[in-house]
């Protein structure tokens, strides 16, 4: 049997990257102390959603993969838990910067750095501003057991051509750190059940494990709404945070399963690529 042990981080964060970077800390260990392999923490966990304002100060707060604070923290931490932590943080090239995630192995290492795809401009997530679009294309990482890793970013997650493209390149399980909550445009509109749904829909038509990490709380006057949750091949939810809560949630999955089902499915059988070319042309 392949079997893979996943974990999703939810929690709450300040201006403090010491202090976020300590939280996350405590519970990767946690993670790892109830089986997990590979950990997930929620996007951009190193301080505060700073995206909400247009503001040129911030642009100091990125560092190179090599120097980002965060991303040293969880390499040493991976090494001495042995385990897996895709990274997000906010990264500096040059004159460039990008919304990014530093895939960390259990050697401590990071195996490569994928940078966000779809960057979404709107109140509230004013991240055109601050991130250039992501130029590595969709990555998959070697997991543990032999296993395969798809990571995609937050508005990544709403994309059906994301999470298709990282099966085609041999994903077992699909992984979403995210930053999601109100919308200051429109205070009626509650994304958290779309959200999810979305990502469903990924597994169910991907037949494919899901590991989804938001944060919660509020942050100058936005509030982050949680809902974190692992759904298996089916859709189904097996483990799930509140929209206030902060914790860990962890599930295993038999991938040999999953591989089965994916099989009998037929969805990838019956794909027909030659009727897909409007997919990749301008609207």
């Amino acid at each position: 049997m392949t079997s893979i042990t996943v974990a999703a981080l939810q929690l709450s964060f300040s201006a403090d990257i010491d202090a976020n970077i300590a939280k996350v800390s405590d519970a990767v260990r946690e993670a790892h102390g109830r089986g997990a392999r590979v950990i997930l923490p929620p996007e951009l966990f190193e301080g505060e959603y700073f995206c909400r304002v247009e503001e040129e100060a911030l642009f100091a707060n990125a560092a190179p993969v090599r120097e980002h604070k965060a991303v040293l923290a969880m390499q040493a931490l991976a090494e001495a838990l042995q385990v897996w932590i895709p990274t997000s943080f906010f990264e500096l090239d040059g004159p460039h910067h990008y919304n990014s995630l530093a895939m960390i192995g259990p050697d401590g290492e990071v195996r490569g750095v994928y940078r966000k795809s779809h960057i979404p401009d709107g109140p509230g997530y004013e991240e055109k501003f601050y991130f250039r679009p992501g130029n590595t294309g969709f990555k998959v990482w070697d997991g543990p057991d032999r296993t395969t890793l798809g990571v995609g970013v937050c508005w990544d997650q709403w994309y059906p051509e994301t999470a298709r493209a990282m099966m085609l390149m041999g994903a077992q399980v699909l992984l979403y750190p995210t930053a999601i909550g109100s919308e200051p445009h429109d205070t009626s509109l509650d994304t958290a059940r779309l959200w999810r749904r979305a990502m469903v829909g990924h597994a169910v038509s991907n037949v494919v494990p899901i590991v989804a990490a938001n944060r919660v709380g509020v942050e100058h006057g936005q509030t982050f709404y949680g809902t974190s949750f692992i759904c298996d091949e089916r859709g189904d939810v097996v483990q799930e945070l509140g929209r206030e809560d902060e914790g860990v949630i962890v599930a295993t999955f038999d991938l040999d399963v999953v591989r089965r089902h994916r099989a009998a499915f037929g969805f990838f059988r019956d794909r027909r690529p030659e009727l897909y070319g409007r997919l990749v042309e301008d609207v």
